[in-house]
């Protein structure tokens, strides 16, 4: 019987009024490679930051055991020397630092106390050339791509003679060939008897390579299923992912009698110049007025990216293609234009993005349009009140009056305020991305029945969401994205959560 090298065993740890992770159970065996596996927030980025460090000990409950031993890890320093090692998505690499300098920075190669470059340039070359990378160690990791800086990242993780590798979405921001060398690669560790853990949505990847994998569920563990017993499969996968059924957890609606076609997208792509990339690739959609159509797809899957495109393109994508809205060709070059035209966009994050958080209700929601609170250049308090006052009843923001920080506000009511603040630029179509993320169930509820009401006066609504019940609940129509790209258009009553997923995964 082959050797753990990990055990985790109840691990639970609480975030306020959410429970991340609870009960979980992980085991890895010495030199496989372990797929982590689940929807969107189902905890396994939680559960590698416990196990990394990033959670101290005393922060959660139960147990790590590394092994055979049980360990408190309270920094990111202790796991590393117990031999573990984690790269994230977001790569933590020194762009205007050389090769050699970011693969052993915090692991110093020394001398009688000094660093000692030139041994340390030597090493790095040992280093790279396990990773299979050739480049020259003075190389400036700013002139690389994200292919080759990633492997850089795991150069850095071997050179503090990791054991236990973790990789949370290593392919997510790479092409097709540097994500299969990256695969060969982690093939390649496992031979070195590196054991790998790999966090992925893409399930292709995880059937091509993984000898277990485990299902995590609103923070639960649901199966570890064998590759070697004939388990690991797409739909196999798919069903432990989404196993939940669909709850009366949706208002009902009343019979949809949609409009004209009020916004369409032709050919529509956008190419990010920080990345080097395209993140959305001609994609075709279109939305009619009065309707909910769902974007589905997971995480790096070009949702967002999409949104933003046609919001006004904050993030200066190059675009290429057509956006139709009412029949007549439009070319926003600032937000402030999608908005006068009567697009509103509600961000994913909005504690980063969306709202003034140390500012009151008030002056959060009328900070988009200010005109409609002014005279004559003219600020009216008055009017402000009023207006927030008109807000906080509609929408049902539970606060102790309009003058409340909304950075004191539970995340559903901070929501209401972020929907309230682009209701009030009176938008013929709201984008809604990630609406419900982070609050509870009653309060998505009351932002289900709100969207209800806005499609029933005649608004039209994009809705970008990782939950698939709620992007079945709430849609009309759904488009699947995945790598940039639109793989399929459903409609709603028409589909089910592995069908989406399916697509999600090509």
């Amino acid at each position: 019987m082959a050797e753990n090298i990990l055990e985790m065993h109840n691990i639970t740890k609480e975030f306020p009024g959410v429970k991340a992770l609870d009960n979980v159970t992980f085991q890895v065996e010495k030199g496989e490679i372990h797929c982590l596996v689940g929807e969107n927030g189902a905890g396994k980025s939680t559960l590698m930051k416990v196990l990394s460090g990033v959670y101290p000990y005393g922060e959660y409950e139960g147990d790590i055991v590394l092994d055979g031993k049980v360990q408190q890890f309270n920094t990111i320093n202790d796991s590393e020397r117990a031999g573990i090692a984690i790269i994230y998505q977001e790569l933590a690499l020194f762009p205007d630092l050389p090769v050699y300098e970011n693969i052993y920075i915090g692991n110093e190669v020394k001398t009688g106390g000094i660093i000692n470059w030139n041994q340390t340039i030597i090493k790095s070359k040992e280093m790279l050339k396990k990773v299979n990378l050739k480049v020259k160690p003075e190389t400036l990791i700013k002139d690389l791509g994200v292919g080759k800086q990633q492997l850089i990242e795991i150069a850095k993780a071997l050179s503090k003679d990791v054991q236990l590798l973790i990789l949370d979405e290593p392919t997510a921001a790479l092409n097709e060939d540097d994500s299969a060398n990256l695969l060969e690669l982690i093939k390649a560790l496992k031979n070195q008897g590196i054991t790998c853990i790999m966090i992925t949505h893409k399930l292709k990847e995880v059937v091509t390579i993984s000898d277990k994998v485990t299902v995590l569920r609103d923070g639960q563990t649901i199966c570890t299923l064998d590759a070697s017993k004939g388990e690991v499969n797409e739909r196999t996968i798919i069903k432990h992912m989404v196993g939940r059924e669909l709850s009366d957890i949706f208002p009902k609606r009343p019979e949809n009698h949609f409009g004209e076609t009020i916004l369409e997208l032709k050919d529509w792509s956008a190419y990010d110049q920080q990345l080097g990339r395209f993140v959305v690739k001609k994609a075709d959609i279109n939305l009619k007025k009065g309707e909910i159509i769902g974007l589905a797809g997971l995480m790096g899957s070009g949702r967002t990216e999409l949104a933003l495109s046609m919001f006004g393109n904050p993030r200066s994508y190059k675009l290429k293609g057509t956006l139709l809205l009412n029949n007549e060709e439009k070319n926003f070059r600032h937000t402030s234009d999608a908005i006068k035209e009567g697009i509103a966009y509600v961000t994913e994050d909005r504690k980063g993005n969306g709202l003034f958080l140390t500012q009151n209700i008030t002056n959060n929601i009328t900070a988009a349009n200010l005109k409609g609170v002014s005279s004559k250049g003219i600020l009216n308090s008055n009017e402000e009140v009023t207006v927030a006052e008109s807000y906080k009843n509609s929408i049902h923001i539970k606060s102790s009056s309009i003058d409340q920080l909304v950075g004191k506000l539970s995340g559903g009511n901070q929501q209401k305020v972020s929907i309230s603040k682009w209701l009030f630029s009176s938008p013929d179509i709201l984008i809604l991305d990630e609406p419900t993320r982070g609050i509870d169930v009653g309060a998505k509820f009351e932002i289900y029945t709100v969207m209800n009401e806005l499609i029933s006066r005649g608004m039209s609504i994009i809705m970008i969401s990782s939950e698939l019940g709620e992007i079945l609940g709430m849609s009309d129509r759904i488009y699947v994205m995945a790598e940039g790209e639109i793989k399929g258009e459903v409609k709603a009553q028409e589909a089910n959560q592995e069908s989406i997923m399916e697509l999600a995964t090509q």
